[in-house]
């Protein structure tokens, strides 16, 4: 926009005029041109400098630059800067890393980046090209809902090299399954919850189990009142004459020390009269 020379600033002595509709003038002297330009209270502008002669055209000139600003942001704005990002794998990569660098990817592509995927072989591991082939092969099936392989497995070196590029018609494809199956998830939730919750299944019963019928119980004797305890009777040995009356044993519920309990003198009488011998 700083190139174009607007009124005064024009320095051809003849243009070749156009009008704000786009009909050509002529080839018309600079001072007509301008006069013609002041006419309708717009401005000359030089819009073909490199032409024989000069191309000008009458338009308002602060409108035209804005217009020209409008449309390069428009282009810059739709203009995706597109750069090719690199992810590099081994044959023996674990599952856990595997997903994390897949995952790394897929966000690449998403932004609009091509990816560049290297399988890298160590020592003996390049006789086995079939391993870095299979990492390849799932890699491109995990991201094969928002790209495409543009550059096929080869192998170079002692790596192998494939290149993944976006699809957008795949992830238009996506995004229309995706917004095809909201609907019919809502609809559900709301079918769900408009029904309540579901009732609790009731508690399973068993049957009763019948009782066998209880014996009658036979009635109790009635118990003897306690027998008064004995009050200690003197005790006899049976006996011949004064042997026997010796050896009479009266028991007593007192000891003296010894354990033993001394004889009295109306047991020693008593002994005397059972055994018949004589009487002092």
């Amino acid at each position: 926009m700083s190139d174009h020379r607007v009124n005064e600033r024009i320095r051809a002595r003849e243009v070749r005029l156009i009008d704000p509709e786009g009909k050509q003038l002529g080839i018309k002297a600079l001072p007509e041109a301008l006069a013609v330009a002041r006419q309708l209270d717009l401005d000359l502008v030089e819009v073909a400098p490199d032409a024989t002669p000069p191309v000008c055209r009458i338009m308002d000139y602060n409108r035209f630059r804005y217009e020209t600003a409008q449309k390069a942001k428009e282009s810059r704005r739709k203009a995706t800067s597109t750069s090719i990002k690199e992810m590099k794998y081994r044959p023996k990569i674990g599952a856990g890393d595997f997903l994390t660098k897949t995952r790394q990817v897929s966000r690449f592509l998403e932004e609009g980046h091509k990816v560049k995927v290297t399988i890298m072989f160590r020592g003996r591991e390049v006789s086995h090209p079939e391993l870095g082939m299979k990492i390849l092969e799932d890699l491109a099936n995990q991201v094969s809902s928002v790209a495409k392989v543009e550059a096929a497995p080869k192998l170079d070196g002692r790596n192998m090299v494939m290149v993944l590029a976006p699809d957008r018609r795949a992830r238009a494809s996506a995004g229309a399954a995706a917004r095809r199956a909201a609907p019919a998830s809502a609809a559900a939730a709301t079918v769900a919850a408009a029904a309540g919750p579901a009732p609790a299944p009731a508690p399973a019963t068993t049957p009763a189990t019948p009782t066998a019928p209880t014996a009658p119980t036979a009635p109790t004797a009635p118990t003897a009142p306690a027998t008064p305890a004995a009050s200690p009777v003197p005790v006899a040995l049976a006996g011949s004459g004064a042997a026997g009356a010796r050896q009479a044993v009266t028991v007593t519920g007192q000891n003296d020390g010894d354990g033993k309990s001394p004889p009295s003198p109306g047991s020693r009488q008593a002994s005397r009269v059972a055994g018949g011998g004589p009487t002092r």
